[in-house]
């Protein structure tokens, strides 16, 4: 099987930049014990095995505040890649727990720029995934009745949007061409309204890449996660703008011999919190791999 490695693929800085956090305080005596990290510091179960194996304990939930409530007195407590609400870190501080942050940059800067056009009168429309634990936190900067979550372009179609200043923000790793066409459809109603595309350079060039690799092969294999937006967007992307069969796999255990009957030429990628050692194996399974004209028969 000829296999086409798209590059870039797999890690990027914000969650390099959190397990690197993570790994360092579980080597760190000085810090507090138990650590634990409030929800999958990214979202990769492999990424989270290999903390516990550290001693790091991951609770996980989408109510932060919950899991912040079980966390013992006087532990060390890591917020996600994801990032959290205010209210989760003031009850942090407030019970004197010993925090290390790894939100990531980009997410940090729509939290300021949030809280900027909230301090500003403005109403903020934020495009995100429901349930996902990066509009739960970015959404918490803004008093309930000034935030609203819009997820199509069905829903920007219809949202209220009150009169006066109106700001948008986005979800980092959502597609770009979904969310340019809710965009499209805010500013058509609101000319005036203030656009943020806050999609992440990583998570862009990850898209782009993978939608020119899917052009001259058979079938996309994305390496990623169940719970992984990023990766999620890849194989939708892969389908919806290339046009092309994509499959995600959690793991080489994933991947099913009747999904290359036909295929001759396979492009690989993986979301940005997966593992290179997890995609390495799917790469040379499929490279053993021999193409077949149809089911039990070598071409």
């Amino acid at each position: 099987m000829e296999v086409v490695k798209v590059t870039p693929r797999g890690y990027c800085y914000g969650v390099v930049d959190a397990l690197t956090l993570a790994k360092r305080a579980a080597k760190d005596p000085t810090l507090p014990r138990p650590i634990v990290v409030l929800g999958q510091i990214v979202h990769n179960r492999h990424a989270v095995a290999e903390l516990e194996r550290l001693g790091i304990v991951t609770l996980d939930g989408p109510d932060r505040l919950a899991l912040l409530d079980t966390v013992p007195d006087g532990a060390t407590v890591i917020f996600t890649a994801h990032g959290v609400a205010p209210a989760v870190k003031a009850r942090a501080a407030a019970r004197g727990l010993r925090v290390l942050d790894a939100t990531c940059p980009d997410v940090t800067r729509t939290h300021e720029l949030i809280r900027e056009h909230v301090a500003a009168g403005a109403y903020i429309v934020y495009v995100g995934t429901p349930g996902h634990p990066e509009p739960n936190g970015a959404m918490g900067e803004a008093p309930p009745d000034r935030i609203t979550l819009v997820a199509t372009v069905e829903e920007a179609e219809s949202v209220p949007l009150p009169p006066g200043p109106l700001a948008v923000m986005t979800q980092t790793t959502l597609s770009q061409w979904d969310t340019a066409a809710i965009l499209d459809v805010i500013r058509a109603r609101r000319p005036d309204a203030v656009i943020h595309n806050d999609i992440c350079l990583a998570t862009q060039l990850r898209q782009e890449a993978v939608v020119e690799a899917a052009r001259d092969v058979d079938l996309v294999i994305v390496v990623g996660d169940a719970r992984s937006n990023n990766s999620n967007r890849l194989v939708e992307v892969v389908q919806q703008v290339a046009h092309k069969p994509a499959r995600r796999v959690d793991s080489a255990a994933d991947l099913d011999p009747s999904w290359f009957v036909g295929v001759r030429r396979v492009a690989v990628t993986a979301g940005s919190s997966t593992p290179t050692a997890v995609t390495r194996e799917v790469i040379a399974r499929l490279e053993a791999l021999e193409p077949t004209v149809e089911a039990g028969r070598r071409a």
